[in-house]
């Protein structure tokens, strides 16, 4: 029995060795670009989803784009992942653009920071939490880049 199990293990690892050693064609002959020729006996063939390629020139089939090395791109900074987050400099600006700060800019929010943001909120009918998040940041975000605007109550 066991004389029967090792004839047939040789057997099926000389037909795989056997299988794996042919080749119809090198590699490298496979990898060949085609030429208009070769298009247009493919395009005869029955079933064969080449359509007609008789006005391909060769130099037609040259590629348009080159390769760009990777350390010849520019590399640009990648957005911040979720809402915009401004910085406490920004929020601080901002205010007392809108006339809600008096304090220094410092970029650290403070005691003042806390009390004009508040007071911002209340002016402009939002939820006054004390926090910049997306909805008081879209209005006082308007006032980042102005002059110091006048308060109007």
């Amino acid at each position: 029995m066991k004389r029967w199990g090792m004839i047939v293990f040789v057997l099926a690892a000389a037909i795989c060795i056997a299988g794996c050693s042919r080749k119809t064609e090198s590699l490298e002959d496979m990898q060949q670009p085609m030429s208009p020729e070769d298009l247009n006996r493919l395009s005869t063939q029955k079933g064969s989803p080449v359509s007609d390629v008789s006005g391909i020139t060769p130099t037609a089939m040259t590629p348009v784009a080159s390769v760009v090395e990777p350390s010849a791109m520019p590399l640009e900074a990648l957005p911040p992942s979720g809402p915009y987050r401004p910085a406490a400099t920004e929020i601080q600006t901002a205010l007392k653009n809108a006339g809600f700060y008096a304090g220094n800019i410092d970029g650290k929010v403070g005691p003042k920071t806390q009390a004009a943001i508040e007071e911002f909120q209340k002016a402009n009918n939002l939820v006054v939490d004390g926090k910049v998040g997306p909805k008081t940041w879209q209005l006082l975000g308007q006032y980042l880049n102005q002059a110091a605007a006048s308060f109007a109550e």
